[in-house]
């Protein structure tokens, strides 16, 4: 699974670790969902995709070879 966290992180002017602490995770999480090493737990993309005010599909994209 792929995701546009980098991108909409970027946009809000935000670090790794503001973004964690926004959301009630560590930066390193952050970092790790980013580099598409760790798929967050559903409650959390919610999480994420609120804080953007975009839908979980519009955060996160499920690639082909992921099915």
């Amino acid at each position: 699974m792929r995701s546009d966290v980098r991108e909409l992180r970027a946009a809000e002017g935000l670090s790794q670790q503001a973004l964690g602490q926004a959301l009630g995770v560590s930066r390193q999480t952050i970092n790790a969902i980013e580099q598409g090493r760790y798929d967050p737990s559903l409650p959390l993309a919610i999480r994420m995709a609120r804080y953007f005010g975009r839908t979980v599909e519009e955060v996160f994209h499920v690639d082909d070879e992921d099915r």
